[in-house]
């Protein structure tokens, strides 16, 4: 039965208010039925779905030289892996040669806010020409700013650049082990691209992409959104 108006007549059934609720990311409206004096009132509320925040991507790339080849591999690596995983995205790129003067500076606010910037990204195409057999100092020096793993939740791709193959385990010996101390989830094998493979860049990546993206699209999965 209905509750008592004020009168102490019966009015109908309870009202139910409309729910919102989010599932996966996903805020869902509900409809509202009241019954008021024995009537069926149906209020709509706006079924609005709101999508998750655009996957964040970032790529570091520790060559001393701004806009280098290695940069370009990077960028190349990230458009892949953003076109493979199929969702918004918003992309940091950071040419640490461009940081040069405040990298070893542990007072710069520029630096801070950049490591967190790079702390926040979701996915990160980590690259380094090889420099003495292995990554750079400079690439070295901005993972040095953080603390105790940095990148807990968030997927990284190790990426090397180098004259020929004699130094391409560098990318699973060196620059693996790297991103795993610092918390990172790091899925496939790294890509390693030599001089000689420039000019045939897209085919390169595409062809490691073809084994590595469908790992790299999993383990997103699994930290996003964080």
């Amino acid at each position: 039965m209905g509750p008592l108006s004020e009168t102490g007549r019966r009015v109908g059934h309870p009202t139910r208010s409309g729910v919102a609720f989010r599932l996966g990311g996903f805020a869902i409206g509900l409809h509202v039925r009241r019954l008021r004096l024995g009537r069926a009132v149906t209020a709509p509320v706006a079924d609005e779905l709101a999508p998750p925040r655009a996957l964040r991507i970032g790529v570091i790339v520790g060559n001393p030289k701004p806009q280098s080849r290695t940069l370009g591999v990077a960028t190349a690596v990230a458009d892949a892996l953003a076109g493979g995983i199929g969702m918004p995205a918003d992309r940091l790129v950071v040419d640490l040669a461009e940081y040069a003067p405040s990298l070893f500076d542990q007072d710069s606010d520029q630096m801070r806010d950049l490591n967190a910037a790079v702390a926040e990204c979701d996915l990160l195409v980590v690259a380094s020409p090889t420099f003495k057999a292995t990554y750079t100092g400079m690439l070295k020096a901005l993972f040095d700013r953080y603390g105790y793993r940095p990148l807990e939740g968030s997927v990284a791709v190790p990426v090397m650049t180098g004259a020929a193959t004699v130094h391409a385990l560098a990318v699973e010996l060196h620059l693996r082990p790297l991103l795993v101390e610092l918390g990172a989830t790091v899925p496939t094998r790294g890509l390693y691209v030599t001089e000689a493979e420039l000019s045939e860049l897209e085919t390169v990546v595409a062809q490691w992409a073809s084994t590595e993206l469908a790992l790299v699209r999993q383990a997103v999965k699994t930290i996003y959104p964080k």
